[in-house]
């Protein structure tokens, strides 16, 4: 297990973009071929003393442009052409969170369709060593001009099966 997570994947620490070993990160990301590290912040706690329900979909909504960015679905805004939109989202909380912490937020897509395809995100402690929160999502592509789904770019289906392939070590 350990020899796998010697993996290089992707990790966005502050502003800086950089590729580093799998190691520093968790085990439970190693199939995830992008992962950004977040640290908590005090003002993400809320009124019951943890991390706030929105916040972790922020963290994914991070996690996931980096994403659509690596493989090249991302716009410039505001959006023009052909670019991802959010059609839904869903979290399985699994522990709370609290100041002070750091989390690991992996991306991965588990399926395309034709117009659409599925995310998977991971949230991940460092404090607690264990998993927080599974969240799983829908992107439609997008024509903003038009304002209608179009086909999932082949090349961006190209790069998605490149970077999960990457991923699993194909």
């Amino acid at each position: 297990m350990l020899e796998q997570m010697q993996k290089k994947v992707l990790v966005r620490e502050g502003a800086l973009r950089q590729v580093i070993p799998m190691r520093h990160c968790h085990e439970a990301l190693i199939d995830f071929p992008v992962v950004v590290t977040i640290p908590l912040l005090w003002g993400d706690h809320d009124a019951f003393g943890h991390v706030n329900n929105l916040v972790y979909l922020r963290w994914c909504e991070t996690a996931r442009v980096e994403y659509l960015i690596r493989v090249g679905l991302w716009v410039s805004l505001p959006p023009a052409g052909i670019g991802p939109i959010l059609a839904s989202i869903t979290c399985d909380y699994k522990r709370p969170l609290t100041y002070p912490d750091t989390a690991y937020i992996g991306a991965r897509v588990t399926r395309i369709g034709n117009r659409s395809f599925q995310m998977q995100h991971r949230v991940v402690s460092k404090a607690l060593d264990a998993v927080a929160a599974e969240v799983d999502s829908t992107i439609v592509a997008l024509d903003y001009g038009l304002n209608k789904t179009v086909p999932v770019p082949e090349r961006c289906r190209k790069a998605i099966e490149e970077l999960e392939s990457r991923a699993a070590g194909a």
